[in-house]
């Protein structure tokens, strides 16, 4: 067995890749194929040694690092609303950042991979489009408390409620079941009442407060009940 050589380069190393005229530094050295190949500044590539020259040794041109700070505004889990597509709820997904350079003209675009809560249907939009619903971290017990609205409704998709008599007593002898506790009803519809409140306020969206005058008339509804039961 041949005796392996001695990387060209090491960890620290300041180097130039000659195919960009770029500076950096070497972050990790790898043994692939009976060659030695280089991670530079952390990046997904990887360099042969022909492809780097030591930065005290290059005589060519180097091309001047651009550093761009970019704010995100949203991230990973966030509930968002997407203009455009009216009350439909959406998690964010991925995110990703295109530059863009010309001669005279410079720009960033931040574009959103989103995930349509109802029916999973895959969306991309930039940051001006989306407004925030819920943060990541409060994003799955809004949902959660959506899902009690949804077992009423029947619905797939939100907040297409329709109110019919018929449709309520059906849904209700069904969550009744199910649930087997009338607080746990109450109290969720409290909660849908509540998120739905602040919904309204931040939009102003009249299919929010339809949806808070169906769910208002279903705690009624219930309250009646208990009245009677009581009799």
């Amino acid at each position: 067995m041949s005796k392996k050589k001695k990387p060209k380069y090491k960890i620290g190393d300041t180097v130039v890749i000659t195919i960009y005229g770029t500076v950096g530094k070497v972050t990790d050295v790898k043994w692939l194929d009976d060659m030695y190949v280089y991670e530079v500044n952390k990046s997904e590539g990887l360099y042969m040694e022909s492809s780097l020259q030591m930065l005290s040794e290059y005589e060519g041109e180097i091309m001047e690092k651009e550093h761009i700070d970019i704010e995100y505004k949203y991230f990973f889990g966030d509930l968002v609303q997407v203009k455009g597509y009216g009350s439909d709820l959406f998690k964010i997904v991925g995110f990703r950042t295109e530059i863009w350079r010309y001669k005279e003209d410079a720009w960033e675009d931040v574009i959103y991979e989103l995930s349509r809560i109802n029916d999973g249907e895959w969306l991309e939009a930039g940051e001006e489009e989306l407004t925030l619903v819920a943060d990541a971290e409060s994003a799955d017990a809004f949902i959660q408390k959506l899902g009690l609205l949804y077992m009423i409704n029947k619905k797939e998709k939100l907040p297409e409620l329709k109110e019919t008599a018929n449709s309520f007593r059906k849904a209700e002898k069904e969550l009744l079941e199910g649930i087997k506790e009338r607080k746990v009803l109450i109290d969720g519809l409290l909660d849908i009442y509540n998120d739905y409140r602040i919904l309204y306020e931040m939009f102003q969206d009249d299919e929010y407060k339809h949806i808070m005058r169906v769910i208002l008339r279903k705690l009624k509804h219930i309250a009646n009940n208990d009245d009677k039961s009581t009799v």
